[in-house]
């Protein structure tokens, strides 16, 4: 499925290394806020080589300073889109799931954006590739 997707206003934190040090890296991130409920939590990792970030969707309110970390902009445009259920018992299909997208999508792969995890709940997870 495809989807268009805007720009989304974070903070992060990267991980020292790749897509394996996530877990870490989102638990650096959480430890900063006073509340997990109702924020949107992102992965972004920018194939192959490039760096792994957990990120928070900034709210109106948030103040980045206070948090103590740095800011970016997830890319917006158009996205190839993969649901995941039950996600945190399933966090090795990450990749297959990744490598069939590309495959299928092959050719209209853009390789200057980040691929994306959106975790939408406890539950879903929404994996997001980039394409032209």
């Amino acid at each position: 499925m495809e989807t268009m997707l805007e720009a989304i206003k974070v903070v992060f934190v990267e991980s020292a290394n790749g897509p394996e040090g996530a877990g870490e890296a989102f638990k650096k991130l959480e430890s900063r806020l006073s509340s997990l409920k109702g924020r949107k939590f992102y992965g972004t990792f920018q194939y192959p080589n490039g760096p792994y970030r957990a990120c928070l969707a900034l709210e109106a309110d948030d103040d980045p300073d206070l948090l103590g970390l740095e800011t970016w902009m997830i890319p917006g445009g158009k996205y190839a889109r993969e649901k995941i259920e039950n996600w945190s018992e399933r966090l090795w299909e990450i990749p297959q799931v990744f490598s069939v997208l590309s495959q299928t999508y092959q050719g209209r792969v853009d390789p200057d954006r980040p691929r994306i995890e959106f975790y939408k709940s406890q539950k879903e997870l929404f994996l997001l590739l980039p394409i032209q």
